[in-house]
């Protein structure tokens, strides 16, 4: 399984929440180059952190990511 998050949405809804890259990697606990990388979806996330950035953001997960099988 890969999840990959939907680079303009992603994005958006950090905007929208007030954060930086830097300042969601802080309140998630990962790091900013990290962050960076997902937000090009170059890397892709496991199944806990994709919950964690969606709860972070308010945003359902399928809103966020693109999971492929």
């Amino acid at each position: 399984m890969k999840i990959l998050a939907k680079t303009d949405v992603f994005i958006k809804a950090r905007v929208i929440k007030g954060y930086s890259q830097r300042e969601l990697a802080k309140h998630s606990g990962l790091s900013h180059a990290y962050i960076s990388l997902l937000e090009r979806s170059i890397k892709s996330v496991g199944p806990s952190t994709a919950k964690k950035l969606s709860d972070l953001l308010d945003k359902d997960l399928e809103e966020l990511f693109l999971i492929e099988m």
